[in-house]
């Protein structure tokens, strides 16, 4: 059922629109977040080293997974105890 004034087809194209900002704006925030943790501030070298590599790694995918986990915490929050 389509919103007063919107079609279907509009609201679908919205709803999609939001999603990827959603999704630019997670990852634009993890790449931040995960580089500012884990990079030195001064380059030393022009790669990462296995410490900054393994860094990156646990950063993301601990951000990944809260990412997945916050809403359900808004949504539900009895389901903060059955998986805990």
């Amino acid at each position: 059922m389509a919103a007063k004034g919107f079609s279907e087809k509009e609201q679908m194209f919205w709803m999609a629109e939001k999603e990827m900002e959603y999704r630019v704006d997670l990852f634009n925030k993890l790449t931040q977040t995960c580089f500012d943790k884990c990079v030195e501030k001064r380059y030393k070298e022009t790669e990462l080293n296995m410490g900054e590599n393994s860094c990156i790694d646990r950063c993301v995918s601990k951000y990944w997974q809260a990412s997945l986990l916050i809403p359900f915490l808004f949504v539900d929050p009895l389901y903060t105890y059955s998986i805990a």
